[in-house]
């Protein structure tokens, strides 16, 4: 393998074009196979909702989804600062910020009472920071692997890429226990 198409396979962003605010839209495959597979109890909120391709589709799928965002997309309430809320809802489904997944899965703990998911990439189960804050709380309950790359869109592109592995990550907050993995 060349040395480019490693660093692109682990996430390193060699001509250092990254969207700006991470901003990379959820394919609508990627959240239909989601809810295929999950349902939910209660109220969804989506706080990085971007143009609104997961909420849109929640909506049409029943669900009752409050979408918010830090920045203005066009859709959802705009200036919420995910991070700084105290919204209590019954589950947050999201697609974070890369760069801030963490802290988005961490907050989400707090704030839903039922589920928690995140779009993540699949070597977000790495990590000693990750494992002490998140893993160890034995909150995760499944994973959902892409068998194959999802593909995101760059703003302006008219060509989507996958170029690495994503997966659901679904937590219960009243779950304590091992997780299970399955394909998608």
């Amino acid at each position: 393998m060349k040395k480019n198409s490693a660093l692109a396979y682990v996430g390193h962003n060699k001509d250092n074009d990254r969207e700006e605010n991470d901003f990379y839209p959820t394919p609508i495959g990627a959240t239909q196979s989601l809810l295929d597979r999950q349902k939910f109890d209660g109220n969804i909120w989506e706080c990085a909702c971007g143009n609104g391709a997961m909420s849109k589709l929640m909506i049409n799928e029943g669900y009752d989804v409050y979408s918010s965002d830090l920045i203005d997309r066009g859709y959802g309430e705009t200036g919420i600062d995910f991070l700084q809320s105290t919204r209590q809802v019954d589950n947050i489904v999201t697609n974070p910020p890369f760069n801030l997944a963490t802290e988005f899965t961490t907050h989400a703990f707090t704030l839903a009472k039922k589920k928690v998911v995140m779009l993540s990439k699949v070597s977000y189960l790495e990590g000693l920071k990750r494992r002490e804050q998140i893993f160890n709380k034995r909150k995760l309950e499944k994973v959902l692997i892409f068998s194959r790359r999802v593909p995101f869109k760059k703003q302006g592109d008219e060509v989507a890429r996958g170029l690495m592995a994503f997966g659901w990550f679904i937590y219960d907050v009243n779950y304590n226990g091992l997780p299970t993995i399955d394909w998608i």
